[in-house]
């Protein structure tokens, strides 16, 4: 024991905190970080039917506000009924004895991960701002803020635009009449939770780009020289995503990316403007 105390202690020589240091302080964020998502989780899962009929199966509700608001602009736009949809006649299905017990635990703690995300980005921060310099950490204060709303922004663009686009889509797709849309409930889940989280962790690339061009991997240069190539991309991402033929829903979901591009380009030049001002003094 005396032996793993001497590791756990600071070098005296160099006021470095050494290999068993770091770990147990690692130790210490992530446990509390887990008591923040299991707390949530453990409230959430106190109120099933806010978090399903409400939430989760919300897209399913012709009355959601996508629907509204899309019917809306199809009539300002005049296009009559061309953008109005949210009308779906499958049925959701629960197949085995434990899917809907499973399904409201899972649910719960991927709510408890979304909502606790700013505490996580957060315990993140406190872990690496020991190693980084005074004027690093001036220059990192806002990565905890930006990062959760850029997370918060992703998850409920996809809940508002990207979920309702992809359901309406998947939902009435038919190969043949002879065929009957029931989807399970968990497939159902499956879809919605991919789409939304993968959607949060687009969002970051702001974030991204920012540790990339501090660590001199990217440039505002590269990035810009690719635009072209980014925007084909973005609009293959767009269409994979809303595979309904309508240009409109496409547009509405290629934008915000390649909004994302841009800013990305922002961010990188700016790191580099202020790596410049630094190296001068």
């Amino acid at each position: 024991m005396a032996f793993f105390g001497l590791f756990n202690k600071k070098n005296s020589d160099t006021g470095e905190m050494s290999f068993w240091g770091h770990i147990e302080t690692l130790r210490r964020h992530i446990i509390r970080s887990v008591i923040v998502v299991l707390a949530i989780t453990v409230v959430l899962f106190c109120f099933p039917e806010f978090l399903f009929d409400t939430i989760i199966f919300g897209p399913l509700n012709n009355n959601f506000l996508t629907y509204r608001a899309f019917c809306k602009l199809s009539h300002m736009m005049e296009l009559g009924d061309q953008l109005c949809f949210g009308n779906y006649t499958f049925k959701l299905q629960s197949l085995g004895l434990a899917d809907q017990f499973t399904s409201q635990m899972w649910i719960s703690f991927l709510g408890g991960l979304i909502l606790g995300s700013p505490y996580l980005l957060w315990e993140v921060w406190r872990f690496i701002k020991p190693a980084l310099h005074d004027k690093e950490k001036q220059a990192s204060t806002g990565f905890i803020i930006s990062a959760s709303l850029l997370f918060i922004a992703g998850v409920l663009f996809s809940y508002y635009i990207i979920v309702p686009l992809t359901v309406n889509f998947l939902g009435n797709y038919q190969v043949s009449t002879m065929v009957e849309n029931n989807f399970t409930m968990d497939s159902y889940i499956s879809t919605v939770t991919t789409l939304t989280l993968a959607s949060g962790v687009v969002f970051e690339l702001p974030v991204v780009i920012y540790f990339l061009t501090r660590f001199g991997i990217v440039t505002p240069e590269f990035m810009r020289k690719y635009r072209k190539h980014a925007v084909v991309v973005i609009l293959v991402v767009a269409a994979v995503i809303t595979p309904s033929p309508d240009i409109t829903s496409q547009m509405l979901v290629a934008f915000p990316l390649y909004f994302l591009y841009e800013a990305s380009i922002f961010v990188s030049r700016y790191v580099i403007k202020q790596q410049q001002i630094n190296s001068a003094v």
